[in-house]
């Protein structure tokens, strides 16, 4: 399957795995991999979806969560059989993965055992883990459901199990939810060819200069006194004197 032309700054893979446990080190491997694409924040509807025989039993407490049994993947392709055609969809696109660590490392894992000398997944293509936007936009990092749920996205998709391609479909629109500010910003000048009310506006250089005020003697004394009292209950404070 080849990738569409366009360039890697329009184009975005959505991308999750299953896996029979959380550590590649363990031996665990990549049972599932999903794919959908993305252009200009637009789906396409062209999606890479692989089922993979990770060459040993799974136990029933892995099945229970993604729904893939042993016998299912008895006669599904090796990674290796897959690794090429993965790569090729993937290569030249921006990746976007929720909690990303441990796909790439999986994907990094999977790789190397080809023996084929494969790049790093770093090295196809750079990744956005919305796992760390998730903790900058709230202050802690959030599961997809926690996500999916807060942008409304939850019922869009049937998630009985969560299967790679599933959850792939779900993270495309939470990240489209989560990202939606930026289709909105408008970055040029009024001079630019468009013009809208977000529009940035420069400040006229002849304005007046602005009026600096200084802190009175007692703004100083209270200003001590709060950080005195910050200290004796916290222990330390951030803050230090105001300059004269």
């Amino acid at each position: 399957m080849q990738p569409s032309k366009h360039s890697e700054h329009s184009r975005q893979i959505i991308l999750d795995t299953e896996t029979t446990g959380i550590d590649p080190k363990q031996g665990h491997r990549i049972v599932e991999i999903g794919c959908v694409e993305m252009i200009d924040r637009k789906l396409t509807g062209r999606n890479y979806h692989a089922y993979i025989n990770p060459q040993f039993e799974m136990e029933q407490e892995v099945i229970n969560v993604h729904g893939l049994t042993n016998e299912f993947l008895m006669d599904k392709p090796l990674f290796h059989q897959v690794a090429q055609e993965f790569i090729d969809f993937i290569k030249g696109a921006e990746l976007v993965i929720h909690n990303a660590k441990f796909d790439v490392g999986f994907m990094d894992h999977e790789f190397a055992l080809t023996r084929r000398n494969l790049p790093k997944t770093a090295d196809i293509c750079p990744v956005i883990d919305t796992l760390k936007v998730s903790r900058d936009e709230f202050g802690s990092p959030k599961t997809l459901d926690f996500l999916a749920r807060h942008y409304r996205v939850d019922k869009l998709v049937d998630r009985t199990y969560h299967g790679a391609l599933i959850d792939a479909q779900l993270l495309a629109f939470v990240y489209i939810e989560m990202t939606r500010y930026q289709s909105t910003l408008n970055l040029q000048g009024n001079d630019g060819n468009k013009s809208n009310s977000a529009s940035i506006r420069r400040l006229d250089a002849n304005r007046p200069p602005l009026k600096i005020v200084q802190a009175s003697e007692q703004d100083l004394s209270d200003h001590q006194e709060r950080l005195a009292a910050i200290e004796k209950k916290a222990g330390q404070t951030l803050w230090g004197t105001i300059a004269e």
